[in-house]
């Protein structure tokens, strides 16, 4: 099974091409695992149940979604992951979904590790990485981003993710100005390098070569001799 990666944006239109290889995969351990109709657990971070709504109606019909919606401060506990064919972590502000999720990380590895296909919706695809950047809008005080995308961090911040892959990941690419925080954080070496992905897009990350669906492009940033390397996976 597979890690996937949405870049945000939620705009129903795209939600077939987002969300179709994630749905046969839960299809898949479903029938798998003895169930005739699959269930999904969602776990949005943040006011109000509409994320965990507009996530479960993407998915489409014939899925049963188990959700859990919670407040900025709170924490997951292991119950919000029982017997379930797939994960779906959604979108806010990612230093409240890390700190939110951490606790059940090693559970969500396993069950990965196990099968269980994951889908992380803008920050739920932020902290899936073993190194996360999960803000920051500042390299040494200097401008690298727009201030809207900095998560309420000043400098640019990476943290322990939840280590489902090994390479740090920002999203909104393409629409938010953030691409450039991936590549100002791999100039000044805060990291090797990583992938940045528009919004309406996912990133398959599986057995074999990166899948890319929807809308736009994933931008892979990479060090290189006198700078930093910028290329596309387009969909």
């Amino acid at each position: 099974m597979s890690v996937h990666l949405v870049g945000g944006g939620g705009d129903p239109v795209h939600d077939v091409p987002v969300f179709a290889t994630f749905r046969s995969e839960v299809i898949a351990h479903a029938g798998q695992a003895g169930r005739d109709e699959p269930v999904v657990a969602i776990i949005t971070v943040g006011p109000g149940s509409a994320h965990a709504e507009e996530l479960a109606a993407s998915l489409g019909t014939g899925v049963e979604t188990r959700r859990t919606v919670l407040a900025p401060g709170d924490t997951a506990t292991l119950a919000a992951l029982g017997a379930v064919d797939g994960i779906i972590i959604g979108g806010g502000v990612t230093p409240d979904y890390l700190a939110a999720l951490l606790p059940i990380a090693g559970e969500i590895r396993r069950q990965v590790s196990s099968g269980v296909p994951y889908l992380g919706f803008s920050a739920g695809a932020m902290i899936a990485a073993e190194r996360a950047l999960i803000g920051g809008w500042r390299i040494g005080g200097v401008e690298v981003t727009p201030e809207h995308v900095s998560e309420g961090l000043d400098e640019i911040t990476l943290a322990q993710g939840i280590g489902l892959l090994d390479v740090t990941v920002d999203v909104h690419a393409a629409q938010s100005g953030s691409l450039s925080r991936l590549i100002a954080a791999t100039e000044a070496g805060l990291i090797d390098g990583g992938l940045a992905i528009d919004e309406n897009t996912v990133l398959v990350v599986g057995e074999g070569a990166l899948g890319v669906l929807g809308a736009g492009s994933v931008w892979r940033i990479s060090q290189a001799d006198g700078g930093v390397l910028v290329s596309t996976i387009g969909a």
